[in-house]
């Protein structure tokens, strides 16, 4: 009975360091979080008016001819997949991997620009899907999260587009709703697709630009194709970090749930123990009393 106390004493000392570890976990998610959420949610409102100005200006021009708009079909993609460097996040990383690998299903010739370790691990093995005109370690952008270091990845990925190496370019991410909820989402960057003429992207009235609609139209797609992509890795970040503190909180209720169970069977064997004693001594007085 000793050593199943003992053993019982054991697990709840190490429940309570489990516990400890994933309510800090949660505390340091929580603390990242508002800071990746604020930096998306002021993001959001200029991507999409940029998306909005690009809709209004280019809505008269025939875009479909341009460098980043050429449709040859899909059969030289490459997947932009977007996770984080590290787990404890629940299903965060599987769910993009799962998304990815659909996306590559039915194509000629895929490959994949992972960003994240974790989108790095996944396909590293696979030397067919690993892109050539890329550094190395471009998987390792969390570590150096900027615009700079985003715009000059995007760089590389429109000069791949526009050189023929890739037909087509979509992200894979996790868009960031709410701090326990996130969408996987596959979004494709290149080629442009042409706005529709709907109320929303038509201009109000008549303007004259300066310099001209072609040159303006010109001078925002580069810029507009970078903001998608760091508003994707800005997206992915925050929804990392919300998906972390949910998953801790729950690891956090879970632990708290199986130490109450621990106490109730330490009290209950502690207790069968202490009888145990008793019924013994008692015992043993009366076989001396006879």
């Amino acid at each position: 009975m000793a050593g199943g106390l003992k053993e019982v004493r054991e697990r709840i000392s190490s429940v309570q360091n489990t516990m400890q570890i994933t309510s800090a976990m949660k505390m340091v998610s929580a603390a990242k979080l508002r800071r990746a959420q604020d930096a998306i949610t002021r993001m959001r409102p200029y991507a999409e008016k940029l998306q909005g100005v690009l809709n209004n200006v280019s809505a008269s021009l025939d875009i479909t001819e341009g460098l980043f708009s050429r449709d040859n079909g899909d059969s030289k993609t490459l997947l932009v997949v977007i996770t984080s460097n590290r787990g404890l996040c629940g299903a965060f990383n599987n769910n993009v991997i799962k998304a990815a690998k659909l996306a590559m299903s039915g194509r000629e010739l895929v490959h994949v620009l992972p960003l994240g370790k974790k989108a790095h691990d996944a396909f590293k093995a696979d030397l067919n899907r690993k892109p050539s005109s890329f550094d190395e370690d471009a998987w390792n952008i969390f570590e150096r999260l900027s615009f700079d270091e985003v715009k000059r990845l995007g760089d590389v990925i429109l000069s791949a587009f526009v050189e023929g190496t890739y037909d087509r370019v979509e992200l894979v991410y996790n868009r960031f709703v709410n701090a326990a909820a996130q969408d996987t989402t596959t979004e494709q960057m290149l080629p442009l697709v042409a706005a529709t003429n709907d109320e929303e992207t038509q201009s109000t009235g008549e303007y004259i630009f300066e310099p001209s609609r072609e040159e303006i139209v010109n001078g925002i797609i580069p810029s507009s194709l970078k903001i998608q992509l760091y508003k994707a890795i800005l997206d992915s970040h925050a929804s990392e970090h919300g998906a972390r503190m949910t998953a801790m909180h729950q690891a956090t209720e879970n632990a708290g749930d199986l130490l109450r169970d621990l106490r109730i069977s330490y009290n209950k064997a502690r207790q069968a123990a202490i009888t145990t004693e008793i019924l013994e001594i008692v015992a043993g007085s009366e076989a001396l009393g006879s």
